[in-house]
């Protein structure tokens, strides 16, 4: 069911949320300053694409560093971000095959509002 379920994702939501991190990724990489950001929207796009049977869990140790990091992103892209994800997971949840794919939209929003100091491990 989860192969099944992420398929259906990668073909309507995935793959172009997937581009746009990716996008986002290159672009704050360019900037020599930025680069943390642009790996961890490496890392959500890559959690983008196959959202099923992972989950994100916080790092403890994560410092200070993370946490001025993760107030800059939230500033400046997360909230927005945020946002994006429950405007286009309403449209989801309207339609009965579509709730699953809007609970893992929704399900994407602590990762890309505060980005710096998580991972995406698998459920297994």
């Amino acid at each position: 069911m989860r192969t099944l379920l992420n398929v259906i994702w990668l073909v309507f939501a995935g793959i172009w949320l997937a581009i746009g991190y990716a996008v986002a990724g290159i672009i704050c990489c360019i900037l020599i300053i930025t680069i943390p950001f642009g790996i961890a929207s490496f890392r959500i796009a890559a959690y983008a694409l196959w959202p099923f049977g992972r989950t994100v869990v916080r790092d403890p140790e994560a410092g200070v560093f993370s946490l001025i990091g993760n107030i800059i992103w939230c500033v400046v892209a997360g909230i927005w971000l945020a946002i994006g994800h429950v405007l286009t997971s309403i449209p989801l949840f309207i339609s009965i095959i579509g709730i699953p794919l809007g609970i893992a939209n929704i399900k994407m929003i602590p990762v890309s509002l505060l980005p710096l100091g998580a991972r995406i491990e698998d459920n297994d």
